[in-house]
């Protein structure tokens, strides 16, 4: 059954206090290669100019962005009072709750009755069983490419109306626009991207160690072993959640194999027993496997704990970096650090001929042909639904018409513009392209594969021939 997170329905009239206490109420609980040589420049001048900022300790800065006041509606949205609406998202602790209020204020405008339905991993299997029980949610936020199009080939998806394709084409590059699109149909509505080509650091650490932000990845690797005999170890690794791990390989792959390959891999045109994969592993591998360069227990470390435990203990915390992307500010928001002064970031290193640039996204589509459904979609589009999570932090829009004043701080907003900048010049996530049973299953696939190759990270071999069987299997099914 769909579950509902609160209690009562809330139309326009509520006061603010009300909708508050609502909201407390309520059970709380994604890549593309950006041109280098364009973006990384402009990356690594956007992240220059965050130190020192007036960040509060959720990372907001008062005076410059981050909120405050309250923007005019850029999009009119119709009447729905008493309506339901639902919406499922895999989404838990801190991302679930600032989504919650971006469904506030969709309530709030429309009258409607949103519920949101908490899914599990990979969500394709959570909705194949809601839709055979016959109670699919209106709208589903779907973390990957692939399963956008194995939606629309189990005939769930419906293309999206007039007005949220008018939103689209106002706010959105084309190229995130064929992302949501199956065969020339627009279906899916980017609403949350993610750069994941970042290292986040402690700058104590740094400081005590008395090393600068690498480039390359031999600086990279000498600038842990600095953390290290500092008497910190250097990285902590969320191994319990595989998603960071075919992060960390995708990165290193596109750095150093090149977009071609890239692409080929992606599609499966080579096979994951590739020279170029050999070598990626026998790159990551030597990270993974150098003693005390990795935290404690990191299959058992899940992701918001991977970013805590670097920015907590002051200049004495469990690890001095976490690598992944703007997501991380919004867990660094729940400790004492503030970003752009205790908690700063750099691109990740170059590993070939020039650094990486690997963005994931979460795309709305509607599997229910209502107007509440089709509403959703067209607020999704706007910058409307953008500015609440962009406030809040932890949150990168491909909306090109949020202006970038809303997000809380200059880190977050050198993020933003870069792939604002990016336009339609991008490659998707490898793992969010692949089908999801070998790219987005927890216990499956390469998800599988990279656990067990962060517990033996001299396997390389056998674990290039693990992957290629499961994505023979996975690609063939497709």
């Amino acid at each position: 059954m769909r579950s509902r997170l609160g209690t009562g329905t809330r139309t326009r009239t509520r006061t603010p206090h009300a909708r508050r206490a609502r909201r407390a109420r309520r059970t709380r609980g994604t890549a593309a290669k950006v041109a280098a040589t364009a973006t990384v420049s402009a990356l690594v001048l956007g992240l220059g100019a965050c130190g020192g900022d007036d960040s509060d300790d959720k990372g907001n800065n008062g005076k410059d962005g981050g909120g405050g006041k309250e923007s005019a509606a850029t999009v009119q949205l119709p009447k729905l009072d008493g309506e339901k609406v639902s919406v499922a998202a895999v989404w838990g602790g801190s991302e679930r709750k600032v989504f919650l209020e971006v469904l506030d204020e969709f309530e709030k405008r429309t009258g409607a009755e949103v519920s949101f339905v908490p899914a599990q991993d990979p969500i394709i299997s959570f909705l194949e069983s809601k839709v055979a029980g016959g109670q699919p949610p209106d709208v589903a936020m779907l973390p990957q490419v692939g399963a956008i199009e194995q939606a629309v080939a189990n005939k769930w998806a419906k293309p999206v109306g007039p007005e949220a394709q008018k939103e689209l084409d106002k706010n959105y590059a084309q190229g995130w626009q064929k992302l949501g699109a199956v065969d020339g149909k627009q279906y899916g509505v980017y609403f949350k991207a993610a750069n994941k080509s970042l290292v986040w650091y402690n700058t104590a650490v740094f400081d005590n160690a008395g090393v600068e932000e690498p480039k390359t990845w031999d600086e990279f690797m000498q600038t842990a072993q600095t953390v290290y005999d500092s008497g910190v170890t250097p990285l902590s690794v969320a191994g319990a959640e595989a998603w960071t791990l075919t992060d960390w390989f995708e990165n290193i792959y596109l750095s150093q194999a090149g977009p071609q390959k890239y692409d080929q891999l992606a599609k499966h045109e080579i096979k994951w027993t590739d020279p170029s994969v050999e070598k990626a592993l026998t790159t990551l591998g030597g990270l993974f496997g150098k003693k005390g360069f990795i935290a404690d227990n990191a299959l058992q470390t899940e992701f918001p704990a991977s970013v805590k435990q670097t920015f907590t203990g002051g200049d004495q915390p469990k690890a001095g970096m976490v690598f992944e992307g703007d997501m991380v500010s919004l867990s660094i928001s729940e400790t004492k650090a503030k970003v752009g002064t205790d908690a700063k970031v750099f691109p990740f290193p170059a590993v070939g001929d020039g650094p990486p640039a690997v963005v994931g996204g979460d795309a709305a589509v509607a599997l229910k042909d209502s107007k509440g459904a089709q509403a959703l979609l067209t607020y999704f589009a706007s910058p409307d639904a953008a500015r609440i999570w962009a406030q809040a932090g932890g949150f990168v829009s491909p909306n090109k018409g949020l202006d970038l004043k809303a997000y809380p701080n200059d880190v977050q907003r050198g993020i933003a513009d870069d792939l604002i900048k990016a336009g339609d010049d991008i490659r998707y996530d490898m793992s969010d392209q692949a089908p999801q049973s070998f790219g987005g299953t927890p216990g499956k696939g390469e998800w599988k594969a990279l656990q067990d190759f962060l517990k033996n990270p001299k396997n390389v071999a056998g674990t290039q021939q693990t992957l290629e069987d499961a994505a023979a299997k996975a690609y063939k099914k497709s």
